[in-house]
């Protein structure tokens, strides 16, 4: 199977396609080797940055991207703009602004993908598998029945059929108020 973006999760090493966006100006707190604080950050050209940066909502108090590196098509992040690493930490707007978006989001994947189900789970702490511990974020993976065919009962692979860009457009034209 070919999943050439696996490559640089699996080996540790950095995207090398093309450098990430510079940000205009870096929220209070914003730690920059930090690939949520970099998406949360200001932009000269913002539309360019959240394509690049796969941003599908960018709200006052929480943001949301696709994983770059999915566990199933349509597997994203929601996350606070703040750099923040534990529940206690957050704002009761934070909290809120997280679970709306998880709630719309579910609704959205529905209609949009014909989502069936979901996992929704936040990994507290690095040896419960936050890979990025300092910057809380929730994942939001749509499942479908029968998404666990043969490829991972056999051989440990998943099978996602459609690429992060055309997710990232499809989020894009239906995420974006209706104004714009």
């Amino acid at each position: 199977m070919w999943a050439p973006w696996r490559l640089d999760y699996v080996t540790g090493g950095e995207r090398s396609d093309a450098p990430p966006p510079e940000p205009r100006s870096w929220r209070e707190g914003a730690e920059e080797a930090c690939f949520l604080c970099r998406a949360s950050a200001e932009f000269d050209s913002a539309a360019d940055a959240d394509r690049q940066l796969l941003v599908a909502i960018r709200e006052t108090h929480a943001i949301v991207i696709l994983n770059r590196y999915p566990y199933n098509n349509g597997h994203l992040l929601v996350s606070p703009l703040r750099h923040v690493g534990s529940l206690e930490e957050m704002t009761r707007e934070e909290h809120v602004a997280c679970m709306a978006l998880l709630a719309r989001l579910t609704t959205v994947y529905r209609e949009l993908l014909g989502a069936e189900g979901f996992n929704i789970g936040v990994n507290l702490g690095r040896v419960a598998g936050a890979g990025l511990p300092g910057h809380l974020h929730w994942h939001l993976v749509p499942r479908w029945s029968g998404d666990n065919n043969f490829m991972p009962v056999l051989a440990g692979t998943r099978v996602i059929p459609q690429s992060l860009e055309a997710l990232w457009q499809l989020l894009s034209d239906s995420l974006s108020p209706p104004n714009q």
